[in-house]
């Protein structure tokens, strides 16, 4: 008997508005109109354009990460070594800037590194099955701890002298910064991926039901090699958006909580957690919110404590929220979820 679910997935991602029952998607995207309407009326200086544009820029970077993330949320995985990738691979690269070799090269270093690394990843969860989230938690540890033996700085500055390798971070097109424009072109290609493929559809089908989707003839193991270069080449094109805004790479955001941030958008703008639901739209309503608040919260003088104690607030209220619209029923407790 033909499998028919893990090659047409209920949960393809489309965006349909209902008032009986709404999605997360919707929750969350009504939810940020509101803040944006609040916040707009009450503080002085964030419904400027200036301070709009300001917003989406300081979340394209974080956007574009949560897209890997999100894919990989999706098919029932997870990455934590998506910001490590980031940074290491790029401090490395602009350390053999520094020493002379040529920015295209080095940038090829960077890309080399960054797939390698998600091969290395993919290969160990798909074919020695070691759990995702203990092997990407190991990488992330590796890769800060040789990119800092190799580059011994917290932070490496790219050359002054290189226009084009800070066009992608610092660059403006008919007044919007470019950083945007990056961010919007990965979520289309990405969506288009997620939607318009069989490898696309293939993921979800893996996230909504993996035995269901081996037995159908997809290849998982392959799949999921393929989902963690996939990270690897968006954590490279965040890297590249990274170094354009500061004009360096800081090491020291491997040990920080950016890599929650990431999964916080995933999480609250609705991927579920349990697989196979969810999408770009998702990513960007949840990239959408926090970027709300935090520019709020950066108007309003809050510390960064606080943020941090609000940011963890709102991730529980996503999962419960997530436990609450995906309830876990028999068949994905017997999977191991």
């Amino acid at each position: 008997m033909a499998v028919e679910s893990p090659l047409a997935p209920a949960s393809t991602p489309r965006f349909r508005f209902s008032l009986t029952k709404p999605t997360q998607e919707q929750i969350v995207l009504l939810i940020t109109i509101a803040l944006v309407i609040v916040f707009g009326l009450t503080l002085n200086g964030f419904a400027t354009l200036s301070n709009l544009l300001n917003l989406l820029r300081s979340i394209s970077i974080l956007g574009i990460l949560g897209l890997g993330m999100g894919l990989i949320v999706i098919s029932r995985g997870i990455d934590l070594s998506e910001v490590a990738i980031m940074a290491g691979s790029w401090s490395i690269a602009l350390i053999e800037m520094q020493h002379g070799m040529p920015i295209g090269w080095a940038c090829m270093i960077a890309l080399g590194l960054a797939v390698t690394i998600g091969v290395v990843n993919g290969v160990m969860v798909a074919f020695v099955e070691a759990p995702a989230l203990f092997v990407t938690l190991a990488a992330g540890f590796v890769i800060y701890g040789l990119a800092f033996w190799f580059a011994p700085a917290w932070v490496v500055y790219a050359p002054k002298d290189a226009p084009a390798l800070m066009f992608l971070g610092a660059g403006r097109l008919f007044g919007v910064p470019v950083p945007i424009f990056v961010f919007a072109v990965a979520a289309l290609i990405i969506h288009l991926f997620l939607s318009r493929t069989s490898i696309g559809r293939f993921i979800y089908a893996q996230g909504d039901n993996p035995e269901a989707a081996r037995l159908s003839g997809i290849a998982l193991r392959p799949l999921m090699v393929l989902e963690h270069v996939i990270v690897a080449l968006l954590a490279w094109i965040a890297g590249l958006v990274w170094i354009g805004t500061t004009g360096s790479m800081q090491m020291a955001i491997t040990q920080g909580t950016m890599i929650f941030d990431v999964v916080l958008v995933v999480v609250i703008g609705g991927i579920s957690l349990v697989g196979g639901r969810g999408g770009v739209f998702s990513v960007v309503v949840g990239c959408v919110l926090i970027g709300t608040l935090l520019n709020a919260f950066t108007i309003m003088d809050v510390n960064s404590e606080v943020q941090n104690i609000i940011k963890g607030i709102v991730l529980l209220a996503a999962i419960v929220l997530d436990n609450f619209l995906h309830p876990r029923d028999e068949e994905t407790a017997r999977q191991g979820d």
